[in-house]
Order: structure tokens, then sequence, then C-alpha cells
């Protein structure tokens, strides 16, 4: 059911390509593809890079999209298979050319003119691409609508390059679900070792980012799910304060949680996105605001009670402080916290199923005549008959559960949000940041990424970070990479209050300068590709 690539034809660049060699080496440096050799380099570079490169003259637009749509075919579905792009965009070459018309005539619409992005597939665009959210049931939902940060984007003279895949609904059909997996685009893999789990449900988003095909990807987060998969594929992810992406013409989960956010490389790609995608009330210049000394004096609260226990992520984790401080940041150790409230995990997952109800009945009844599935109700009806193609490996027990609900003027509901949002904001991250007097709130991102298991579905270790508080009060949240550990990729989060979104990532700037722990993806088929995890696993 995966739509196929569309408009390329490699044959068009013979004549200043480099040769076609192994596509299952190993490490980025190489895996060599059909392309230019002058954007051979530049593609594996950030998206403030790409920019550059387009501003001097040094590459086109229409060479930048169809050396990543050649990537596309080599890596993500031949080669290591990643299965991170759903779909592309026909039109992206037309645009592209369009692009750089306009830069050769001086009339650039801004720093994001002619820079290959891709969306996650619940985002619609007005372009020829169904919004599917990884579902059958949706698979020919082509609005002809831009989402307010896709309108952004193209407002600056992004090219959309495409879809990328995700969990299935965005994770929020199940409570048994493997994350990266759609029944229209497959299981995403994890470009640094591929039997890991690219986590979700942005999990195309955070891949294809790390894998270098295109130069930003944005996602989608109700709670972990731009944090999450930027953590374990090894990139920066930004989720912004609810509100100031603005949400409409996205495939819902939560009125109150929902939103979109950028998935790059690096901070400066991620503010740049942000200039173009925030549309509410507190909009900044998000690049403008980015300072490499902006932690000197900066009070830091170490969310030691969220750290976990693996002794490798808690070296990393050391390791990031002792950077904070090199740069004059003042750690507070933050030891106990618990969400003060009897119920805070039912309630928070109440407030979910009320609101999905409500919001995606009223984005079922939004689109064209094309999608038979006009209720939550119809999808649950849909998925039963297509049972072999929908639920061959998991169930749809949230989708039930939420069909249950009543109204969102439930006194329940109602009772259950202010519950949970009160916890995570004004006795959470608002009391944390009080109390202890600081700025900000810092944590490893998450877990280091256990295997794919599509018996079991997901099997994460013991949970590690705090990015609940942060995704249920709606408030701005940036993973930065600090390093790997075998191989695995691990984030460094920095959470703080309402709309502090240009300080967030002017602290993640800060420490991403001072640290530069991102690492390359290597393509490995497991861990045992790992020279120290071989040797121990063979018998002496």
């Amino acid at each position: 059911m995966k739509h196929l690539l569309a408009g390329v034809a490699l044959g068009v660049l013979c004549g200043a390509c480099s040769s076609v060699v192994d596509v299952s080496a190993t490490a980025d440096a190489d895996i060599e593809v059909v392309m230019p050799e002058r954007v051979t380099d530049l593609i594996l570079q950030t998206l403030p890079d790409i920019s550059a490169a387009l501003e001097a003259g040094e590459v086109s637009s229409e060479e930048l999209v169809t050396a990543y749509l050649i990537r596309i075919e080599t890596i993500d579905r031949s080669g290591p298979t990643l299965q991170s792009v759903l779909a592309v965009n026909p039109n992206a070459l037309e645009d592209a050319v369009e692009s750089d018309a306009r830069r050769a005539m001086g009339k650039s619409w801004g720093p994001l003119d002619g820079v290959p992005i891709l969306l996650k597939d619940n985002i619609e665009s007005l372009d020829p691409v169904a919004t599917t959210a990884g579902a059958l049931a949706l698979k020919d939902n082509i609005t002809g609508r831009d989402s307010p940060l896709v309108a952004g984007l193209r407002e600056q003279g992004a090219i959309i390059l495409g879809k990328t895949n995700l969990s299935q609904w965005a994770n929020f059909r199940s409570n048994d679900s493997m994350s990266g997996w759609s029944a229209l685009g497959g299981q995403v893999r994890n470009p640094h070792m591929l039997d890991r789990n690219p986590c979700g449900s942005s999990s195309g988003s955070g891949a294809a980012a790390a894998a270098s095909l295109a130069a930003g990807t944005v996602g989608t987060e109700t709670n972990g799910s731009v944090i999450c998969p930027a953590n374990v594929n090894g990139i920066v992810g930004f989720k912004p304060t609810v509100g100031l992406v603005a949400q409409d013409y996205i495939v819902p989960i939560s009125s109150s949680q929902d939103t979109a956010g950028p998935m790059t490389k690096s901070v400066t790609g991620a503010a740049m996105m942000m200039n173009a995608m925030a549309t509410g009330a507190a909009k900044a210049d998000y690049v403008a605001a980015l300072d490499a000394g902006s932690l000197s004096g900066a009070r830091v609260g170490v969310l030691r009670f969220s750290q976990g226990s693996n002794a490798d992520i808690l070296g990393r984790f050391d390791a990031a402080l002792a950077v904070l401080e090199a740069q004059g940041a003042i750690l507070v150790e933050i030891d106990e916290f618990s969400p003060d409230a009897e119920n805070f995990w039912g309630d928070a997952l109440s407030v979910l199923q009320y609101e999905f109800k409500h919001t995606l009945n009223e984005y079922l009844a939004s689109t064209p005549d094309t999608v038979t599935t006009r209720a939550l109700a119809d999808l649950i009806a849909f998925n039963e008959a297509n049972a072999e193609i929908e639920l061959a490996l998991f169930d749809q027990s949230l989708f039930v559960a939420s069909e249950e609900k009543g109204p969102i003027t439930d006194e329940a509901y109602i009772a259950a949000r202010d519950t949970v949002q009160a916890a995570s904001r004004a006795n959470g991250i608002d009391k944390l940041l009080a109390e202890h007097d600081v700025q900000m709130l810092v944590s490893p991102s998450g877990p280091l990424s256990p295997r794919v298991d599509p018996v079991n579905g997901d099997t994460w270790p013991a949970w590690a970070g705090a990015g609940y508080l942060a995704a249920i009060a709606g408030y701005p949240h940036i993973t930065v990479p600090m390093g790997e550990v075998h191989g695995i990729p691990i984030g460094f989060s920095i959470m703080s209050g309402k709309d502090a979104d240009a300080d967030v990532l002017s602290w993640g700037y800060a420490y991403e300068q001072a640290s530069q722990m991102r690492v390359t993806p290597q393509y490995l088929k497991s861990a045992e590709d790992r020279p120290e995890i071989a040797a121990a696993m063979k018998a002496k």
C-alpha cells in the first residue's frame, strides 16, 4: 500500500554523478549514491549549512531535491531500508525550480527558500499527497489544504519534499502498540542500529532527519512523540509551548497537549524552522535569540529523581552537566518529586481519550468524500473489517476505550483535565522552577532504545526523563544529543515554563555548541555489529 517514489529520473544527472557502490556498507561516509559530486557532502550537513550553500549559489534547490530523492530511494527504500518516508511530493522538483528562479532574480523568500523539508504524515499539505496517519482508512485523504505550519514553511520558500512514516494514528490506537509501525508504511528502522526501536510517534521524522533524507523534518507530540524519536535517533527535537504552532489540519489526539515541532540535526535548524512554523501570540525570532553564552549564570534544576539507574546514561548525563558548569551554569540538585494528584496517570489517559474522540470526529467530518470513515466508530468498524492488515500486530483498545467516553462537557473530563494540568503546571514545572529558584529543568531525554519486537510490542527499559511534565503542561521542551552508548544515541533534555520557547532553544544551543555530541548513523544491523559486543558474545 506504500506510496511510490515519484518524479525522479536518475538518468538526468549522469553527467555529474559519482558511481554507484554497495549501499549495505555500514557508515554514512561509505554509502555513496548517484548524485552530483558537489552535493554529496552537503546533504549530510545541517539545515543552516544547506541554507548558507543555497544563499552562496554553491548548490541549487533542484539539485538538493533530486539528491534527496535519490538518497530516499537508495537508503530508505533499499539498502538499509529504513521505511521512514511514506510518500514523496510529485511537485517537489517543480517547486525547487521556482525557488531557484526566485533566487536568481534576487527575490528569495527567506533562509528556508529552496530547503527540502519532510512532514510527518498526519500533517496536511495542499500537495497531491494523502495525509494518512499511516492508516488504510485515510489512504485517499488528499485534502488540498495546508496546515498553518506548512503554509508558514511554504511562505519562506521551503520545499515540501514529502511525508514521513509514523506510529499509526500517532501511537494512540492500542495499549500494546509497536512504535514506528503503520499499516501503510511498515516498520520504521533506526539508522544507528536497524533492529532498534525508532520510538514514536514521529518515528519516520526522527529517522529521516538522522539519515539525511531531508534538511529538516516536522514531527508532532502529544506526550513524547517528538522528544523520544529525536532522543533515540540522535538528533535535536523541539516541542514548543502548546498553541505556539497552530494545529489546524493535523490529524489530532488532544486539544490540550498536541503540538507540532521541528526535528533537525542542529538547534539553529530547529530555530529556523520555528521562525516559519510559529503563529501564536508569543512568537519570537528564535534564531536571533540563540546565544552560545546563555548558560553563563543560569540556574539549572537537575532532575535527579528522573535520571534512571542505567550507569551508562548516568555517565553521559553527568558529563553533560559538567559541560553546563564549564559554561558558567549553577546546578541545583532536585532529588524528589511526584505528581500531586491521586490518580494522575489514570486521569491523564482519560483526558486523552475524551479529547481524541471529540477532535478526531471533528477532523474526520472535515475530510473529503473519498474518506468513508466519518467518525471514530466508523474507524473501529473499518479496522475490524480489514483486520488482516490493520490488526495484524496489535489491537485497537485505545480506540474502543475512547469511543466509550462521553462528550467533553462531561464533568469527569473537566475534573480530570484540571487535575492533571494543575499537577504538571502550578504543582509541577512552575513549582519546581520557583521553589528551587531555577530557570530550567534538565534530565536525560529517555532510556536507551530497545529492539523492535513485533511479538510483544514496545518493551522499554525503566524510563529516564520527565518529559511527561512538559507534555501534559503544554510547556516547551528540547532534546539535544549527548552522545551514545554502544552505538545507540542518547539525548539531554531541557524544559521550562510556558512561552519560554526562545530561552529553551537558546540554552539547548549553548549546550550543543559547547558539547558537539551528535553522532553519525552507522546503519548497524544489530548491537552484535559493535566489536566490543561481538567479542563479549562469543564463548571463551
